[in-house]
This record gives structure tokens, C-alpha cells and sequence, in this order.
């Protein structure tokens, strides 16, 4: 039992980590006292540093401070780190990164973001809303929002969080949402799972634990799932049944326009910059949660023509004219499908070259043929190693391996070291990066090279 006033001190380990570091800039903006470890520095573990926060990058238990009040933890860092046994033996309070998120967004009003795939996107439009309508808002988003470059916004007077609501390891049961959306419910995570009932029985509980005088807001072609709750459960999508619904929808000046159909009448002639379709349904379940909480039409309408987007969800670089680069954090067989139909529709002319580091031994061996399949559809493959994150290698699985299933004859595998020196920029017309693990620390090499 966790009293959030009794945190002076703090101690992450893995503090590099996209939902570990909004943490850390939470307790760090709120007084206390941020120490950190993880193993490798990044731009964003440097922004921390700059921000006051002491990283250090090897295990060094000396390192974690004699007074710590709360040590929070995540996955990510296997139990074989020599800090682990230090925490253990000093018997300090230990806290998973989710748990902590709960106890947080339990001081206040819980908006909360769920979905195998959008839940980012849609996390930080609806942080957008609210901060362009009461001017603040409390959020954690699980990737760097391009309007400040951060994951992570602070109100000192409004009762709002908007969180991302993860369903990796089952971390979404820790939170209590007042209102919340579900968009997507594909199978993933089958290490932690077995199979996609579990994930879907994982949702249901998620469900249950959204507050009854509340509201859950789910994708269309799910609502099945969600009958029989206490809570008032809505719809939204492209379905003409939906509760939320765009339509009329038309690209001006390469920016999507539509009109948006709620419980209470119609907003009309919104637009938003994102690519791709399902950008529109992010940006509905985003506004349909902002709508229960007494946001402004006029609002919505603002912040979805403002909003700049996410670093790594279709960013893109480039001229037109030139070589065209797109990077992604898609690293599901769905995620990337999405990211291709939104390259083939922008540039329809254009040959396309993937760059793909798929993410996790576990993931690659459950999706080995729908990955071959979506990979085979681009002009041009270029595969990395696997990024193993928190696992170790499976016989048989590996990029070579999944290569030789991938059907087109422009493929092969290279070293992450060596792709910048093995591109062409004579032969590259669009060329993407995509995946979860390390591939974006290419990024910026390739942003140099196409100019």
C-alpha cells in the first residue's frame, strides 16, 4: 500500500524505457528525488539526464541510493541483472511500471487507451483534445508526441489522465478507467497468452474495471465481446451502425477531411493531417472519449487540424522529388499491412524498400508466415537480424530462416551496422524502417543520406 506523498526517492530500473521514462519525468516534476539504470543511452535517457535525472548504464548496485522509497520495474530487464539481487537483498519496496501508473491515475480521473494496434496514435490526439480545451492535462503516452517532443504532459489543476492502457503482461488490470476505449483486440503477445482467447478474456477483464457510472467505447466489430457490463458500452468506427462514426470522408491538400457522427448530432468538415485511414478511427475514439468528458465540438475541431503526430508512427522525411523515407514502429503482421496500404495509396508510381527488424524470437515463430507474406509485397526486402529484447533465441527462428519463406526475389538479410553502406540512393525511391527494437538508432544516419 503505496502512498504516492511518501515518494521522495525513486530508483527505475530500466528507466530508458518509453513508459518507464514518463514515470520518471512525473516523479522528477513532482519533487521527488530520480535515480535510474539501463543498459544502453538514447537520445531520450539523455533528455532525462538533461531534465535532472541520474542514469547510470552499467549495473552498479552502489548506484541505487541508501533512502530509496520505491524502486518500479519493468519486463524488460531480466531477473539476471546483478541489480535485481541488491533490490532483493536491501528488501526495498518494488513496484512494476503498471502498478505504478495505476496508484498515479487512481489520484484522479482515468481516460484510458487500449488496442493491440492505435493505442499511441489515439493516446496522444486525445492528449491533444484535452489540452487544447482545459488548456492542461495529465497524460502518459507510450511513444514521443512531435509538439514537444515528449511522452509525457502535466496539469497542475485538472483531475485528467489520459493513459495508455497496455495489454502486454496483463499491465491494463492495474488501471481503474473512467472512460475507455478498446480499438483493436488482433492476436499478439502469444508468450504471455498461449492464444487469442486468453488476450480477448484479458480485454474483458480490462472492461469490467471501468467505473459503472463511466463509459467504454469500443470498436465496432468487437462490441460482441462487451455484453452484459454495468457500464454504458458505445460504438465507433466505419460501420454505419456505429454511435461514432466518420463520414463523407475526402483528402484536400493531401490532409483528410470528414464529418463526424455522435450520440448528440454532427461535427462537421474536421480534418487531420495523419495518413491512412485508420488515423480517422484513432482520431473518432479519441473524440468520442473527449465528447463524454464535456470537450467542445469547436475543440475537437481545433486539435484534431493542429495535431503534428507521433515520432516512429509514419514519419515521414524526404522530397517528393527525391527519395521519400517513412519510419515505423510497426512490428505486427497488421501493423505493417497498414503502413503498406498508407505508402501504396500516398505513392502509388513508386518502388518501395522495406528496411524490417523483427521484434522477439516468440513473435517472429507465431506470425513466421504472415510476416513472410506482407514482407513479399513490398518492391524490395531488406531484413535485420532478430531483436531479441527480453528473450532468448528459439532453434530454428531467425531472419535467414524467414527469408527463404518470403516470396520475391529482391531480398536479403543484413547487419544493422551495415545497411546505411549497403543502400543505394540510385536505386531507392521510398524507403521505410520498420520494427520495435534498436532499428531507430538508423534512423538519423538515413535521414542524412536521402537529404
Amino acid at each position: 500500500n503505496m502512498n504516492l506523498g511518501q515518494i521522495h526517492t525513486v530508483y527505475f530500473l530500466g528507466i530508458g524505457g518509453i513508459g518507464m521514462s514518463a514515470l520518471a519525468r512525473y516523479f522528477n516534476f513532482h519533487g521527488a528525488e530520480v535515480f535510474g539504470y539501463d543498459k544502453t543511452s538514447t537520445p531520450l535517457t539523455r533528455e532525462l539526464q538533461s531534465e535532472g535525472i541520474s542514469i547510470h548504464y552499467s549495473p552498479d548496485s552502489n548506484a541505487i541510493p541508501s533512502k530509496t522509497d520505491l524502486v518500479i520495474v519493468t519486463p524488460a530487464v531480466p531477473k539476471s541483472n546483478p541489480e535485481w539481487a541488491a533490490i532483493e537483498e536491501r528488501n526495498l519496496p518494488v513496484m512494476k511500471r503498471a502498478q505504478v501508473l495505476g496508484l498515479i491515475s487512481d489520484s484522479g480521473k482515468c481516460l484510458a487507451v487500449a488496442g493491440t494496434h492505435g493505442k499511441t496514435t489515439t493516446s496522444a490526439i486525445l492528449s491533444h483534445i484535452m489540452k487544447t480545451h482545459f488548456a492542461e492535462v495529465n497524460a502518459f503516452v507510450g511513444g514521443v508526441m512531435s509538439e514537444g517532443n515528449t511522452n509525457f504532459l502535466y496539469a497542475k489543476n485538472q483531475p485528467f489522465f489520459v493513459a495508455e492502457a497496455d495489454e502486454f503482461d496483463r499491465s491494463f488490470l492495474n488501471l481503474n478507467p473512467h472512460i475507455a476505449a478498446i480499438n483493436s483486440m488482433d492476436a499478439d503477445h502469444l508468450d504471455i497468452y498461449g492464444g487469442h482467447g486468453a488476450l480477448v478474456d484479458s480485454f474483458k477483464a480490462f472492461a469490467r474495471r471501468v467505473d459503472e457510472k463511466g463509459v467504454l467505447i469500443v470498436k465496432y466489430d468487437l462490441i460482441s465481446h462487451f455484453e452484459g457490463l454495468k457500464t454504458a458500452v458505445l460504438s465507433f468506427g466505419f460501420d454505419t451502425n456505429s454511435d461514432y462514426m466518420p463520414k463523407k470522408i475526402c483528402v484536400i491538400g493531401g490532409r483528410f477531411q470528414f464529418d463526424l457522427k455522435h450520440p448528440n448530432g454532427e461535427i462537421a468538415d474536421l480534418t487531420i493531417g495523419l495518413p491512412g485511414r485508420h488515423n480517422i478511427e484513432n482520431a473518432t475514439a479519441a473524440s468520442a472519449i473527449a465528447l463524454n468528458v464535456g470537450v467542445s465540438e469547436e475543440s475537437i475541431k481545433k486539435a484534431l487540424a493542429s495535431f503534428q503526430g507521433v515520432k516512429r508512427r509514419f514519419e515521414t522525411f524526404g522530397n517528393i522529388n527525391k527519395v521519400v523515407y517513412i519510419d515505423d514502429y510497426a512490428h505486427h503482421p497488421e501493423e505493417i499491412k497498414r503502413v503498406l496500404e498508407t505508402t501504396r495509396e500516398l505513392y502509388p508510381t513508386k518502388k518501395l524498400t522495406v528496411i524490417f527488424q523483427p521484434h522477439l524470437f516468440s513473435r517472429t515463430k507465431d506470425f513466421e508466415a504472415e510476416f513472410a507474406d506482407i514482407l513479399g509485397q513490398f518492391d524490395e526486402l531488406i531484413l535485420l537480424p532478430i531483436y531479441p529484447a527480453r528473450e532468448e533465441p528459439i532453434p530454428g527462428v531467425s531472419s535467414e530462416i524467414m527469408l527463404k519463406k518470403v516470396n520475391n526475389d529482391n531480398k536479403q538479410v543484413i547487419e544493422k551496422e551495415d545497411v546505411v553502406d549497403s543502400l543505394n540512393l540510385n536505386n531507392l525511391e521510398v524507403v521505410l524502417t520498420l520494427g520495435a527494437g534498436d532499428i531507430d538508432t538508423i534512423v538519423e544516419p538515413i535521414k542524412s543520406l536521402v537529404g
